[in-house]
């Protein structure tokens, strides 16, 4: 195993410094890692796209002090040169890259201004990187051949090629040889390939590969790939996006299988993922996480010695690291907490293991949190309450709010501790939004608005967690703003409980219609919701 990396995700909102970042590659160093992968889409500070650079992003001048501080750490950079192109087409001069008008997150192939910014973005992260490796991206493009010339494109290949194929392999592949001609390795995602595999023809042979498989070992799907004669990266991931917190042991298991397949199969190396930690993720509470998979991935390899300063963590080699990928614990992880701080890994079983027991919404899951979406990311808090209620109000909710409530007493600090109040304060404001509903039904509309008061602080709070999460470590910017768009959002549920509860306007509106962002007053039919063509 050649390689054995992490990714820490910037372009979910991520908006470290530079210290943040030295203790990132300091971290990486001590855990066994040999690089690390920075995955910025439009979170870097692109000479040539000075238009897409937000705040606190990281600039070339950070990463050339971060290779000369860590000359033994391969810092590698991961741009997103089609898909996950979000952050570019969503600001006013990038809009004119877009495949869809405001849709998706892929820029269109078929644009030859598209094609020139990509070669200059590859410039751009060629002069500040001087990393063998250079990822460029190329994942989850759903949406080739969805505009007009990226169809017509397509329809030009006709009806016995695969034009989708040669949209994508016609994309990615000059991209690739025009790193591999500036004497860089290129790098590109494996998804795609497994929907349209002939467009792997067009990628320069040196391509590295690198195969994701979340939800199992990456070993069977990978085998195209070898087939092909190109290298292979397995990619695990540390599993936060679909929990409160993190899934412990289903990413204990997923990083300890790829790890034995790699060195199995003699695969270049392996690169454990981690994502989205906007919506209130963490990376400070994920750090034990991070060095635990890589004394997995030490132990996967015969003859890797470990940092004497780090305490091991246990596995003997490849068999033992199977056997751990068959378990449904986390002893690996834990044992990382451990080292951390006193009942440290007993606040991560908690909320890392026994969190997902009580089931439902907090239950294990391969999509993105329905707390964490619903509550915050679609600017109506009442998502929450209308779509899963039956959750965080029945047994589950109780035995979940006992938890963390028992959990926040092993928490070491307030960035842990913020976990729990997370998944508190979205408990509560669920259970005083029901009740604001009963008091609405009754008719009793100062108690609804009584209630509903209460939900503003809910907001306060969390509020001052995202800036204790941005200020300690470089969290999401966008999380502070959602938390006051939700308050904002709560603000005018309580005016409009106040206006219409008394039926004004000659009938009085649900308290599921009340609350929707859309709410028209004398649209008693709601027609924005019945008529699926007005959602758009």
């Amino acid at each position: 195993m050649q390689l054995r990396m992490w990714t820490y995700d910037l372009a979910r909102e991520q908006t470290p410094d530079l210290v943040v970042l030295r203790s990132l590659c300091r971290l990486s160093l001590e855990s066994g890692y040999n690089a690390i992968g920075l995955y910025l889409e439009h979170r870097f500070a692109y000479e040539s796209a000075p238009w897409a650079q937000g705040r606190h992003c990281v600039t070339a001048e950070m990463v050339q002090t971060l290779e000369r501080e860590f000359p033994t750490l391969q810092i590698i950079p991961f741009v997103n040169l089609l898909g996950h192109f979000e952050g570019f087409i969503y600001t006013e001069e990038g809009a004119q890259f877009a495949e869809e008008r405001f849709k998706g997150m892929q820029a269109d192939p078929t644009n030859p201004d598209f094609l020139a910014l990509c070669r200059s973005l590859i410039d751009d992260v060629l002069a500040a990187f001087s990393s063998e490796i250079v990822h460029i991206g190329g994942d989850e493009t759903a949406q080739l051949g969805a505009g007009k010339r990226s169809a017509a494109r397509v329809a030009e290949f006709g009806p016995d090629v695969d034009g989708k194929a040669e949209l994508y392999g016609g994309h990615f592949g000059p991209l690739a040889a025009y790193v591999s001609e500036r004497g860089r390795r290129p790098a590109v995602w494996g998804d795609m390939f497994h929907d349209h595999p002939t467009a792997l023809a067009h990628l320069p042979k040196e391509t590295l590969i690198f195969e994701w498989q979340y939800f199992r070992t990456a070993e069977h799907s990978a085998e195209m790939f070898r087939d092909a004669g190109m290298e292979v990266v397995l990619c695990p991931a540390i599993q936060t996006y679909s929990a409160v917190w993190c899934h412990l042991p289903q990413s204990e298991r997923n990083v300890c299988e790829n790890a034995e397949a790699a060195v199995r199969r003699g695969d270049y190396g392996v690169c454990v993922t981690t994502w989205e930690c906007g919506l209130f993720g963490n990376y400070e509470t994920l750090l034990p996480a991070i060095r635990a998979s890589g004394k997995i991935l030490c132990d996967a390899v015969p003859g890797i010695a470990q940092p004497d300063d780090v305490p091991r963590m246990g596995l003997g080699g490849a068999a033992s690291v199977r056997r751990y990928a068959e378990t449904t614990t986390a002893p690996e992880m834990l044992a990382a907490y451990g080292v951390e701080g006193e009942n440290v890994s007993e606040w991560a079983e908690f909320v890392g293991i026994r969190l997902q027991e009580a089931g439902g919404i907090f239950a294990y899951s391969d999509h993105r949190s329905f707390i964490k979406s619903r509550l915050l990311l679609y600017s109506n808090p009442f998502l929450l309450w209308l779509r899963n209620r039956e959750d965080l109000l029945g047994e589950s909710g109780d035995r979940v709010f006992q938890l963390l409530d028992r959990s926040i007493l092993q928490a070491p600090d307030s960035a842990y501790r913020g976990i729990n109040e997370f998944g508190k304060l979205a408990i509560e404001f669920v259970r005083f939004a029901e009740a604001a509903r009963q008091a609405y039904r009754r008719g009793e509309v100062g108690r609804a608005v009584t209630e509903l008061s209460v939900c503003r602080q809910t907001f306060e709070n969390l509020e001052r967690i995202a800036k204790g999460n941005q200020l300690r470590f470089g969290g999401s910017l966008a999380d502070i703003s959602r938390c006051r768009a939700a308050k904002e959002h709560v603000e005018r549920v309580i005016m409009r409980v106040k206006h219409y509860g008394d039926g004004s306007l000659g009938y009085i509106p649900s308290f599921e219609t009340l609350t929707s962002l859309k709410f028209m007053p004398h649209d008693q039919g709601n027609w924005w919701l019945i008529n699926h063509w007005a959602n758009e």
